[in-house]
């Protein structure tokens, strides 16, 4: 057996080593209980302060909202978004220490010196090098992802899974990114070789490309992969909300349901896909904790998304953010191979060994970036929030699903907190706005 052969296939018995002890040891540590309790209450009555009447007051009926969660609850959930803060700082140090290390230890360009020993086939070299640095990555994070993902989530009620499954859909997960980023890079590389002074505009493009392809196929190919999508046929759930998509002209013939709870016990629907693979998905635990007005009111939020564009206005804001990201790697990987190429044996902007080099520096501008990304996607979130307002008709099933979803985001934040790290409006904010919507249309429910 040829050396190099020899080499990849230490590294794959590797990657199958390393899994096994993963899953024995995992599911032998004692995760096989149920998750701890945190569930907001599931039945939320409308309080008094938000019944319809002459001297009704949205601030009012807004605290009194708030006073229905327990304080335990408050002070639980508020605990886990805050340590999110942290989370992103300790996932950025950790990532960027993962790139310097893959840099200044020579890993990556003995990754593709054992590429290159596999095959001259150049596409070939790119997918065995971005597979080795998939499997290495993956390993050197996994302390991480697992606390991060697994134990943390479990410690606040959060997760449904026991170490296995989990570990499966990490598996899954890892074979999707090998696949779907194999032919990215791929795709980019040999761009660049094509092309070595315009690489980043024709890279832009081809990114932009790639993402609108993953959009389109996710609802209907990617997403089955680790979650059972199934047509709704509860006709009190169904013809309410098809009625609502028929009044406002969305051509909608299904409501998907997915079994999230599977996997955790968040509440949560989503809009997936553009054109024909377009998807309006609520997960099962909303419905078996939702009542019928909380249902309709998610469900005119993810028609708003619909009907106001913005899986469309998404792939425009990103194209530009692309653009601006491939020209501000144009100029520091040029920057950076001219200091410490040769350190690093990386031979230019055409050598996969770069990778690490360029994750790193979108590591930085992604993080110093994370308030815009935060307030674009907040921005679209109200939206969609007042679209849902006006379609429903449901303030009180929409105060109820910001209580349940302050299952895992904090509900009372200050302005600059929720600026920087929130990418929906707080709990206190919907809630408001509902009731504001309330208080503007009391005509509506006078004679209930």
């Amino acid at each position: 057996m040829p050396l190099q052969t020899r080499r990849l296939t230490a590294l794959c018995c590797l990657v199958v080593f390393c899994t096994a002890l993963y899953v024995i040891f995992g599911a032998s540590a004692a995760f096989a209980q149920p998750p701890a309790e945190n569930e907001m209450p599931s039945v939320i009555q409308v309080p008094p302060e938000a019944q319809p009447s002459a001297h009704f007051d949205a601030v009012a009926a807004t605290n009194a909202y708030l006073a229905q969660i327990p304080a335990d609850k408050t002070a639980r959930s508020d605990a886990y978004f805050e340590g999110g803060y942290w989370m992103i700082l300790w996932d950025f140090l950790y990532a960027v220490i993962v790139c310097l290390l893959l840099l200044n230890l020579r890993w990556s360009a003995r990754m593709r010196g054992l590429a290159e020993r596999v095959t001259r086939f150049k596409p070939v070299q790119t997918f065995l090098y971005w597979l080795q640095y998939l499997v290495l990555t993956s390993i050197l994070v996994f302390p991480l992802t697992v606390y991060e993902d697994y134990f943390r989530e479990h410690k606040y009620g959060l997760a449904t899974q026991t170490f296995g499954p989990w570990m499966g859909d990490q598996l899954k997960n890892l074979a999707v990114n090998l696949v779907l980023g194999g032919l990215l890079a791929m795709m980019l590389f040999g761009i660049v070789r094509r092309r070595p002074r315009s690489w980043w505009i024709w890279g832009s493009v081809a990114t932009l490309l790639f993402m609108i392809f993953g959009v389109l196929i996710a609802p209907v190919y990617i997403v089955p992969i680790f979650n059972k999508v199934a047509r709704l046929d509860d006709p009190k759930i169904v013809d309410p909300v098809l009625s609502m998509a028929r009044a406002n002209g969305i051509p909608a013939k299904d409501v998907y349901t997915i079994d999230a709870s599977k996997q955790s016990t968040r509440m949560s629907a989503n809009v997936s896909g553009f054109a024909n693979t377009m998807r309006i998905t609520l997960n099962d635990n909303l419905l078996r904790r939702g009542s019928p007005e909380e249902i309709e009111a998610v469900m005119g939020h993810e028609m708003g998304h619909y009907v106001l564009h913005h899986i469309y206005k998404d792939i425009l804001f990103f194209s530009i953010v692309i653009v601006l990201f491939f020209a501000y790697l144009y100029g520091g990987l040029n920057w950076a191979l001219q200091r410490w190429g040769e350190k690093w044996q990386i031979r230019g902007v055409g050598d996969t060994a770069v990778l690490p080099l360029a994750v790193l520096l979108l590591l930085i501008v992604a993080f110093v970036l994370t308030p815009i990304f935060n307030t674009w996607t907040r921005t679209q979130e109200y939206e969609a929030d007042m679209y849902g307002l006006n379609t429903s008709r449901q303030p009180d099933g929409f105060a109820q699903a910001a209580i349940h979803l302050g299952e895992y985001r904090k509900m009372n934040p200050g302005p600059v907190e929720e600026w920087i790290f929130f990418d929906h409006p707080s709990g206190r904010n919907r809630i408001y706005a509902a009731m504001r919507w309330k208080a503007e249309n009391l005509k509506l429910f006078a004679a209930q």
